[in-house]
């Protein structure tokens, strides 16, 4: 029904009509006005239909109305991503953006100017957005304060400008004080010109009292504490019918079974969640096998049952520095989905024939059954690869039959055009109280390497299946830079002296990072052209993967802990149609939930770093760190200090004694009293601060 409206209103001939013109249009019986209305509605939600005046409807498009989910930046600058196929983002001025806030679904007019002949076109396209479709949130955490006649609530969120009007609360639990955390709902809000009205509905008590700045997070990125009960009883439900913890003969049966493989599985030291195992095996002189093995979460999370609806609805699991909020219930997530060593478990399996080179010469697909006969955490692997296999051990011996062919197929991967642009992460260690007990540098060493390069040609094959199946799906997609994103950053680093190519051809763009590999300034300006690349995405349509140089590409090895993982296995394996609409709808929301995630995770982290270095401050015991100033303004520079994992601007007003001067063309800051003294993008030493 829905393609026979867009197919009349997508008519040459078509003349704007409304509800009854629009039924006998479509020949349909006066009693289906309601049921036409409703298809109405949830195209005008979608962003696919517009009503016009008179109440009449056409397509979106033909009046360069553009639907999507808008991004806005910390400056106020909105960025729409369209939901509509083969759109490219729009650029939302600030003062544009109306009463749209970040990850809302709205509708934009694109601006269109007149072209004459000219064969010039703008670098970017812009918008102003008109109507809001749907509402990320209704909810905003902030601190109470109270003005001379009213209360207001000043948001955590610095993407939201104003500040919001309340009354004073009622049946809220507990009486807020001026300076706590507050949760309101959004009442109205108008215009951008005035501030939005709200309610307080829950009051979480002073910043600084134990567990707030956590519970800020979780209600700020409205993320669950619990599931819903009926998920939880059709979890319960599918793990009791499996009394011991195994799937049963019947649902082995129709597998390949691999039990007698050396299946092992290679995670962090703290996961509970393992989706994927692997398993290597020579065969011939030069031949190897390889088996990618992955949870098969499709086999027990079917289609419109309440646990594929959470798993939908949330997206994604979230890891806070304190906890995880998973995407399954523990029930199917940490037990019988998860590939424990000593247990059976059902699997996608991606079966490959490779050459010495790790080049690929066959690849299968297909439902296995596993019994994984180690797991090794990332520490324990580097250790066999570092010190090697011990004696008659056949399992080790395998690890480093794997770390070789991983490394050969690195290599070619880098040949080919891959980016390396692998940074050490940090991982926070709390103490039982849940305060900082001290922060660990993660490198991407050769035993994250191992897993990690199988993950992606499993992922690569994965997408060339489907392309070759031509089955609507879920791509995992990075589109190229902006042509002036490169340009400008391009411009910054020959201000610094830097041999810098036409960044436009990727060879350049490998010449460049590795040269920056081997300068004091090379991380800095390494971060700066991170910053110049677009955010992944997942889409309906297979666009490609910028930073692997993948043509072919999706999300295949982490159904656990991403839906989109999930929808693959059903499309590959189980052949399960799915409407190109609805595969556009689940690709939107789940970028948005994954956004929405990493967002939550870097804020958890900040603000158990705030704690630990105002706890720093009080005691007068203050710690110096390595900075990198990774970029300069004429108000403040950048600083990411990478062993707190933490970044942040000083403004120049904080910095005494002097006066500092901005040189735009070689990118520092010059002191006007301390004899020339200068800030450039490279290292400094940075003192523990609390703002």
């Amino acid at each position: 029904m829905e393609s026979d409206i867009l197919e009349l209103l997508g008519r040459s001939e078509y003349v704007p009509a409304n509800v009854p013109g629009l039924l006998a249009a479509l020949d349909w019986a006066p009693n289906r006005q309601q049921e036409l209305q409703a298809f109405l509605q949830e195209l005008e939600t979608r962003g696919r239909v517009v009503r016009t005046k008179g109440n009449r409807y056409i397509l979106a498009d033909e009046a360069d109305l553009v639907a999507g989910v808008i991004q806005i930046t910390r400056s106020g600058k909105g960025f729409l991503l369209p939901s509509a196929a083969g759109v490219h983002e729009i650029v939302i001025p600030e003062s544009a953006t109306g009463t749209a806030m970040h990850g809302d679904r709205v509708l934009v007019r694109r601006d269109v100017r007149p072209q004459g002949y000219s064969k010039v076109r703008p670098e970017e396209t812009t918008g102003t957005v008109i109507r809001i479709l749907e509402r990320k949130r209704s909810t905003i955490v902030g601190t109470l304060q109270k003005g001379k006649q009213f209360l207001y609530v000043v948001p955590d969120d610095p993407r939201l400008p104003r500040d919001i009007f309340v009354p004073p609360p009622k049946d809220v639990g507990r009486r807020p004080n001026v300076g706590d955390k507050v949760v309101v709902e959004m009442v109205q809000w108008e215009s951008r010109h005035t501030n939005p009205e709200g309610e307080i509905v829950e009051v979480l008590g002073p910043p600084d009292e134990e567990g707030v700045d956590m519970l800020s997070v979780l209600r700020h990125y409205d993320l669950p504490l619990r599931f819903p009960k009926e998920v939880l009883d059709e979890a319960n439900t599918i793990a009791k019918s499996r009394p011991d913890n195994q799937p049963s003969p019947d649902e082995v049966a129709e597998r390949v079974d691999c039990r007698e493989h050396l299946v092992v599985t290679i995670d962090p030291d703290d996961a509970k969640d393992f989706d994927d195992a692997i398993c290597l095996k020579r065969e011939g002189k030069d031949r190897w096998r390889l088996w990618v093995h992955i949870a098969d979460v499709s086999h027990y999370v079917k289609p419109g049952g309440e646990l594929d609806r959470e798993a939908r609805k949330r997206g994604n699991s979230t890891y806070l520095v304190d906890r995880v909020i998973p995407m399954l219930p523990e029930a199917l997530s940490n037990e019988l989905c998860s590939l424990k060593p000593g247990l059976d478990r059902l699997t996608k399996c991606v079966e490959f024939l490779l050459n010495p080179d790790g080049r690929v010469l066959e690849t299968k697909f297909y439902p296995a059954v596993i019994h994984s006969k180690r797991r090794f955490t990332y520490r324990e692997a580097l250790a066999v690869i570092e010190n090697g296999a011990k004696k008659d051990d056949a399992i080790e011996r395998m690890i480093l039959d794997a770390h070789e062919m991983a490394q050969a197929i690195r290599r070619a991967r880098f040949k080919a055009g891959s980016l390396d642009m692998d940074f050490p992460e940090s991982k926070i260690r709390l103490d039982e109280e849940g305060k900082v007990a001290r922060i660990e540098k993660i490198d991407n060493d050769v035993s994250h390497q191992l897993i990690e390069e199988y993950m992606l040609l499993a992922n690569e094959a994965v997408a060339s299946r489907l392309m070759h199946l031509n089955r609507p799906a879920v791509y995992r997609v990075h589109e190229p830079p902006k042509e002036k994103k490169l340009k400008d950053y391009r411009e910054d680093v020959l201000a610094h002296k830097v041999e810098c190519g036409n960044l436009t051809k990727r060879s350049e763009v490998q010449k460049l990072l590795e040269l920056l590999g081997t300068l004091p300034i090379g991380a800095a300006l390494k971060i700066g052209f991170l910053r110049s690349m677009m955010r992944a995405r997942y889409a309906m349509e297979p666009l490609g993967h910028y930073g692997l140089n993948k043509a072919k590409y999706t999300h295949f090895t982490s159904p656990i802990r991403r839906y989109a993982d999930l929808v693959v296995h059903r499309v590959l394996f189980e052949n399960q149609a799915i409407q190109a609409s609805r595969i556009q709808e689940i690709a939107d929301h789940i970028t948005a939930t994954e956004r929405n995630s990493s967002d939550a995770e870097r804020d958890s982290k900040d603000v158990k770093l705030y704690a630990y270095l105002k706890a720093q401050i009080k005691s007068g015991k203050l710690v110096t760190y390595p900075g990198l100033v990774t970029d300069v303004r004429n108000f403040g520079f950048f600083v990411d200090v990478s062993d707190l994992g933490l970044s942040g601007m000083v403004h120049l007003s904080s910095v005494p004694d002097d006066f500092f001067t901005f040189d735009p063309v070689r990118a520092r800051l010059v002191g006007r009293h301390s004899a020339g003294s200068s800030v450039w993008v490279t290292n400094c030493l940075c003192r523990s601060i609390g703002g």
